[in-house]
């Protein structure tokens, strides 16, 4: 049996992710990464407002939720915990993205994995392939302008 801790399996995760959308996948071009590493905090920023207050919204209809059925309550529920947790991250996340540092990428790399798990559990399949993809597509492109 295998034995790992969930620092390896990230890691891991993450190096066979970098190898496939860096190496397998076309590059974009060196602009198109600056463009998007410059303005990568302003729309953290912006995604924090708009998730709290979805989040807001979400909390305030829960219990209407559970009017068209306990699953539909307790999925509202969960995509809540999901998103707080999510933009707990990209909060974490902010001052480091504008000084490019990697742990901040990291936590971002991290929010597309809560989101994954959710589309997963939401059996949400066109936001796990496309959404997901498309995420680690940028920044998987992007991850070589963050340093340590």
């Amino acid at each position: 049996m295998i034995n790992k801790n969930w620092k390896t399996v990230l890691v891991d995760l993450e190096n066979k992710l970098a190898e496939f959308f860096t190496k397998k996948i076309p590059e974009l071009p060196k602009k198109v990464k600056e463009f998007i590493v410059k303005y990568l905090p302003h729309l953290t920023i912006l995604t924090i407002i708009l998730a709290i207050l979805g989040i807001i919204l979400g909390a305030a209809t829960t219990p209407f939720a559970f009017l068209s059925g306990v699953k539909i309550g307790i999925g509202q529920i969960i995509s809540l915990f999901f998103a707080i947790v999510s933009i707990v991250f990209e909060i974490k996340a902010v001052k480091g993205l504008f000084k490019r540092e990697m742990n901040s990428w990291k936590l971002l790399f991290y929010v597309s994995l809560i989101g994954a798990i959710s589309n997963l559990l939401r059996i949400d399949i066109g936001g796990l392939i496309l959404g997901t993809g498309i995420s680690w597509y940028i920044l998987f492109q992007i991850r070589g302008c963050y340093k340590n």
